[in-house]
């Protein structure tokens, strides 16, 4: 009888709880990595549950908490004519019927306009790290500030859908134009759709003067998308940022462990390149040239294992340097014709009357610099490998999951994950 494998959300969300059970830190790092670990715990537990959170995201004005008092049909959020009432986030419940999920949140977001650059990527980034889908609200056509805060939605891997909220200040005609206007500006293929959180209609008086008055809200075409989403979905949307904050998380890990690390590392590094260097320097003969070499490696891998609090046996060292050995391949082939040279050097000793022991003696000192060159790579080799491999990490199960359902696959190809830059230069 075939077994059939879970859905692909109960794969993620079985393959992260026991990615975070193996997960081991100090209580350094549970120290300097708790406010991180508590976003990422909640994310797991919203996962188990079935919580999503949409959060409306946009410039000061915009009607962002309109628009969810619209969609919830309730005056829950404060709203004002001074705009800007909106100071922190704040998550109010949808109350929809979804086949995907278990509950939903529409989360009101601060003004990204009221803070400089550097101060809205931070937001922007804040906000995508802690929801599943995010709205950005606009009132107009594109502003630098909106293009800002898109590009660093999108490079966050975060899916999004772009409102034009207040769409009935515009006929027909000039709404379709600053439609096709905006949907020409969007640097990705991002769903748009026009609204009305509280539109207003004109209602002539008694004494003749004409005054406006609140009409219905003109949501539906957006509810109605939303709702399409979440149904076909939601569920994978959840998985998926899971995944990503805890790749996030991991990578913190990796970054901390190697600032902690990196000179008790390049020691340890050193001493054993010395070691390896003087070994194969002295030694005679090819054979022990490579034993010797492999000894003083497989001691460098457990030593630093145990330095990164990774531990591993003697045989998965000499594994992972069997994996590691085509990314040496070059520097082991000069090393093992260097100790060819040198023993053939030395068997002539007999026959040229110990002239070939001249240039055996620089052929000893390029073996000597060769080893000490090859230890360093390997250590930055192994100290990297070390930190990707353990637990299981979260961007590989999100690629295991990508090659077998095209769904993920679709989500990864369009936004593809933000790789950060300078773990390579912390590597011992």
């Amino acid at each position: 009888m075939q077994v059939v494998p879970p859905p692909t959300v109960e794969r993620c969300s079985q393959m992260l709880q026991a990615w975070r059970q193996m997960l081991q830190l100090s209580s350094r790092e549970q120290g300097l990595l708790g406010g991180e670990l508590r976003l990422l715990d909640r994310q797991l537990q919203r996962l188990q549950q079935k919580e999503l959170r949409i959060a409306v995201f946009g410039r000061v004005g915009v009607g962002k908490s309109s628009l969810i008092n619209a969609l919830i049909n309730r005056p829950l959020l404060c709203t004002d004519v001074a705009h800007g009432c909106t100071r922190i986030q704040e998550a109010v419940p949808w109350p929809i019927t979804s086949s995907e999920l278990n509950r939903v949140d529409l989360v009101d977001t601060p003004g990204i306009d009221e803070i400089g650059a550097a101060g809205r990527a931070r937001l922007a980034a804040r906000v995508a790290m802690g929801s599943d889908l995010v709205l950005l609200v606009v009132d107009s056509d594109l502003t630098s500030t909106d293009l800002e805060a898109l590009e660093t939605l999108l490079e966050c891997g975060k899916p999004l859908q772009l409102v034009l909220n207040r769409s009935d200040r515009w006929p027909e005609q000039e709404q379709s134009a600053l439609l096709h206007s905006i949907r020409g500006r969007l640097p990705r293929d991002v769903p748009v759709t026009a609204a009305a959180a509280a539109p207003r209609r004109p209602v002539l008086q008694p004494d003749g003067s004409v005054r406006s008055e609140l009409a219905p809200p003109r949501v539906n075409e957006l509810k109605t998308r939303l709702i399409e989403q979440l149904d076909l979905e939601g569920s994978l949307l959840l998985g998926l940022q899971t995944l990503r904050q805890a790749d996030r998380f991991q990578r913190s890990c990796q970054r901390l462990r190697l600032q902690q690390h990196r000179r008790s590392a390049q020691g340890l590094i050193g001493r054993y390149a010395a070691a390896k260097a003087t070994a194969v320097a002295m030694n005679p003969f090819l054979a022990l040239d490579l034993a010797g070499g492999l000894a003083c490696d497989t001691a460098l891998v457990l030593q630093l294992s145990q330095l990164y609090n990774l531990p591993m046996n003697p045989g998965a060292a000499r594994l992972l340097l069997l994996r590691l050995s085509s990314q040496n391949a070059l520097l082991g082939g000069v090393q093992l014709g260097l100790s060819a040279i040198k023993q053939l050097l030395l068997l002539l000793v007999p026959v040229s009357g110990g002239t070939s022991l001249a240039p055996a003696a620089p052929v000893a000192f390029a073996q000597a610099a060769l080893a000490v060159h090859a230890s360093r790579r390997t250590g930055a080799l192994v100290a990297q490998q070390l930190l990707r491999r353990r637990g299981g990490q979260p961007g590989a199960l999100l690629q295991r999951l990508a090659a077998c359902d095209p769904m993920v696959r679709h989500w990864l190809q369009r936004w593809p994950m933000r790789r950060e830059q300078g773990l390579q230069l912390l590597l011992p």
